[in-house]
């Protein structure tokens, strides 16, 4: 499991103060049990322009989530990434929580979060806006743009580069501000008609399909281990579409 895993502690400090926080907050709010990976996928280990590359997956699941994933890896010593995706089931009128971070030689270059929104009319319930609108304000000095395929995501979205030691505290209590605030609204949901299941599920493979347009971590993936494998990793651990 991730505490024990020695990838963790060689990563930046940022992503291993995140990994611990995600896990903590998940253990606290929910009631989680193993999610199986295939097997051959939950540790992997490959060359990336000579340099060795590692990913490990931590996958849990509880009543209201189908597959909550968190995903450490590290390219050499250039590299370091965490990535966190939670997938709700579809009866349950719930958000998408994503969270990726990127760390180079030279820092951190790209931190993510979001609750992206599901419903048909692609906005964040009322419970959701009241709940980050109560949120002090951050102010960060390097705000990111989205990907072009970023329409997916909240106005609550927070894609920046911290520029100091400050920045990514401040990131690090925003996560846990937004995923407290997820694991809370999740334990009251309560299920959907069958109609708005489909409404849901629809919104969650939408969010999936364009979140496999990434092709900067495609590239990484084909590089190291092939287009095959990349593809069959893109679509069954990454962002996988649920069969309901």
């Amino acid at each position: 499991m991730i505490d024990s895993s020695d990838l963790k502690s060689r990563l930046h400090p940022l992503i291993n103060q995140l990994a611990d926080a995600i896990i903590a907050i998940w253990q606290e709010n929910l009631i989680l049990s193993p999610y199986q990976l295939p097997e051959e996928l939950g540790y992997v280990e490959g060359k990336l322009e000579g340099e060795r590359l590692t990913i490990q997956n931590t996958c849990y699941q509880s009543q209201q989530f189908r597959k909550m994933h968190l995903e450490l890896a590290k390219v050499g010593n250039n590299l370091d990434i965490l990535h966190c995706v939670m997938f709700p089931y579809p009866q349950y009128p719930l958000a998408m929580f994503g969270c990726d971070i990127v760390a180079g030689k030279a820092g951190i270059s790209a931190a993510i979060v979001d609750l992206s929104p599901t419903s048909g009319d692609k906005t964040l319930s009322s419970d959701y806006q009241e709940k980050l609108s109560s949120l002090a304000e951050i102010t960060f000095q390097d705000k990111r743009d989205l990907p072009p395929w970023g329409d997916i995501f909240s106005p609550f979205c927070l894609f920046i580069r911290p520029s100091n030691g400050e920045e990514e505290m401040l990131f690090l209590h925003r996560v846990k501000d937004f995923l407290t605030i997820h694991c809370q609204i999740a334990t009251a949901s309560q299920e959907v008609s069958a109609s708005e299941k489909l409404v849901y599920l629809q919104g969650q493979k939408n969010y999936c399909t364009q979140q496999q347009q990434n092709d900067k971590t495609r590239r990484v993936l084909e590089k190291a281990f092939g287009v095959e494998w990349a593809e069959n990793y893109m679509t069954s651990v990454l962002f996988d579409l649920p069969n309901f």
